[in-house]
């Protein structure tokens, strides 16, 4: 049973990833548009893409915490007590970020919507930094069991710079990819290319720090290398592959598949890392099933999970859906 929930717990992250990514690397475009007067259109597209969906988006955030600390108490205590740190940055930042892109729709001088603008836009890139900053000090196995680790080192250390850095050139890449098809859809043509640049730039970015981060985590994090480069190693090919396929598509103006295609690239990341790190909780300390709860909670929570896959992953499809189809109220239509 703890094998079902650390499943559903990784489908959450997985979602979020792919999901909430997107938009905090549209806060990361938001961010390098430029001035008022030339980053004009790219903020508006921008505003028009995200904004019926950003805050559903962080629904798999609330989802994913509220399954660890309910399905793996020990683990969940073990990580808040050691990452605190990048934990309150990215929490800080996930309201600065929602705070700035609200009130920059509904201040009326341009000194405040700069302001508010920098904030989310700012924020946009904190938050996956810290993400992956997390993600690098638990995979790489500095977060011990039961008691708090290194306050700074857990997250300041090779493999977190790396999950960092990557975490923000992935989200970047995947909002470009999305902004791409979102400015085809408003028949921008100037806009399409605009993004159709940046995705292509921000992949081949993203491509040379994964080549980097083979040698960094063949250094600094040696469980996870072998994993990766050994049971986990189909998922990575097959992320590659995508992340490849999507950027020939947008090298060729295809208008099909790019944008699942990058999906997938970033989905495959995630879950290689989670085959890799099979069947540690925190590699090193702790493993799924000395983390679990008993039987009794995993089993009420995949009760939960079942009934919300019913009853609300379906609302949340049709919301995507309609966004999709462009028959959602506007924020800061163009």
């Amino acid at each position: 049973m703890s094998t079902a929930a650390a499943v559903v717990l990784f489908v959450g992250v997985t979602a979020y990833a792919v999901l909430g990514g997107a938009d905090f690397g549209a806060g990361f475009w938001d961010l390098v548009a430029g001035g008022a007067r030339r980053g004009e259109r790219p903020r508006e597209v921008i505003d028009h893409s995200i904004g019926p969906v950003w805050e559903a988006n962080h629904v798999w955030l609330i989802y994913v915490f509220v399954v660890l600390w309910t399905c793996f108490p020990a683990a969940y205590e073990s990580i808040t007590l050691t990452l605190f740190v990048p934990l309150a940055l990215a929490a800080f930042g996930i309201v600065l970020r929602g705070s700035g892109f609200a009130f920059r729709k509904v201040v009326l001088r341009t000194r405040d919507k700069r302001n508010f603008g920098a904030a989310f836009a700012a924020s946009s890139v904190l938050v996956p930094y810290c993400m992956g900053a997390v993600a690098g000090g638990i995979a790489s196995g500095r977060v011990p069991d039961g008691r708090a680790g290194d306050m700074w080192t857990s997250w300041i250390n090779p493999t977190s710079v790396l999950g960092g850095v990557l975490a923000v050139c992935v989200v970047a890449y995947l909002a470009a990819v999305y902004l791409v098809r979102d400015s085809r859809r408003l028949g921008d043509d100037a806009m399409v290319a605009y993004f159709r640049t940046r995705a292509i730039a921000t992949a081949v970015v993203a491509g040379v720090v994964a080549g980097v981060g083979v040698f960094v985590l063949a250094a600094d994090a040696d469980r996870l290398f072998d994993g990766l480069t050994s049971r986990a190693l189909p998922v990575v090919v097959l992320s590659a592959l995508a992340g490849l396929g999507s950027l020939v598509l947008l090298v060729r103006r295809s208008e099909r598949g790019g944008r699942e295609l990058a999906a997938l690239a970033v989905a495959a990341v995630v879950v290689a890392w989670g085959v890799a790190q099979w069947d540690d909780m925190l590699p090193g300390s702790l493993t799924v099933a000395e983390a679990a709860a008993p039987d009794g909670t995993l089993g009420a929570v995949l009760v939960a999970t079942g009934l919300a896959v019913v009853f609300i992953f379906p609302a949340l499809g049709l919301l995507y859906r309609l966004d999709q189809k462009g028959l959602l109220p506007e924020e800061g239509a163009p």
